[in-house]
Order: C-alpha cells, then structure tokens, then sequence
C-alpha cells in the first residue's frame, strides 16, 4: 500500500520575487504590516514586501520552502509578515571545487542544493536570477517534474506569476517527468 501523494515542493527565494528592487521605500509601511515583528522597523526592506503574498502563497498547492540567503531569518522576519507558519528552509552547501565552473558555466550556485533537496520530488523554483542554463541542467539532472520559474526583480511576484505557479501545480503529476 502506498501512502499519500507528496505535494510538490515550491523553493521561495526572498530578495526579487518578494522584495522587489523597484518597489518603492515603504510602500507597505511596518506599522501596517503589524508592530512589533521581529525586524520590522529595523530593516527598511520589509516594507517593500506586499502582505498578500503570504495567502497567494499558501493558496498554491505546494510545500513551501525558503531558498533564499536569509536563511532562517526568512521566518523570523518574512513568515510572519506574511501570516505564515514558519517553512522548512533549504541548507546551502559549504563552497565546493564545483563553484567556480559553474560560474563560469553560468549556472546558478543554488541550482545543483535545488535537485538535491528535491530528491526526484516535483518542484518549483521561483528566483530572480534563475536562467535557461538553470532550466537546462534541472531537466538533465533531476527525474522528476521541475518548474524553474524566473520573476522580474523590479516588480516581484505578480497575479501573472500566480496564476503560472497555480496552473503547474494544478496538473496531474505521472510517472513520465515534464
């Protein structure tokens, strides 16, 4: 017997998709996005983060996991901001001999932690900087399904990128990848 299907994975990056570099300084004020969190009047970076991303998120039929340098900050600081519980966060690996040919290959220095976290298991990753190198190696290098979707850092995540995200969470994931 086997047991319930696993949602796939959603890997969330922070700086870009929600922290948008074109957004402007406190677009959505600390105050309004509730006193006292942890962070909140301290980085002026969180008031660019919109607080509707927390239901658009936890709307997508996924697992959510923080892949971002923040680290377990992005529940300290991000989570609550957004009315999420606290998410799994990926552990980056210590620099390997494998970093400086990836460079120059141009593949992201997340992108390999990815498919290994994602052991096979249907994922997306939402990123600023994920490119077509990226998507390449994913599809040679992971068995599973694998969206690798790229947001315009300027604006962050938008309805369109939503309704992308939901759509290909929404398909039936088979024994054939992609």
């Amino acid at each position: 017997m086997t047991g319930p299907a696993r949602l796939p994975l959603l890997f969330l990056d922070v700086d870009g998709p929600l922290i948008p570099f074109g957004a402007e300084p406190q677009r959505y004020p600390a105050y309004a996005l509730g006193p006292g969190l942890r962070g909140a009047d301290t980085n002026p970076l969180l008031s660019r983060i919109n607080p509707r991303h927390g239901a658009e998120l936890a709307a997508l039929p996924c697992e959510l996991v923080w892949a971002t340098t923040w680290m377990d900050e992005a529940n300290e600081c991000i989570a609550p901001l957004l009315g999420l519980q606290p998410l799994a966060v990926v552990a980056w690996p210590e620099p390997s001999d494998l970093d400086g040919q990836d460079e120059r290959d141009g593949l992201h220095w997340k992108t390999r932690a990815l498919v290994d976290r994602a052991a096979g298991r249907p994922f997306v990753w939402v990123d600023d900087e994920a490119t077509d190198t990226d998507r390449a190696w994913v599809a040679a290098h992971h068995e599973g399904y694998a969206l690798v979707h790229r947001v315009d850092a300027r604006v962050g995540l938008t309805d369109g990128d939503y309704a992308a995200l939901a759509a290909w969470l929404g398909q039936p994931f088979g024994a054939e990848p992609r």
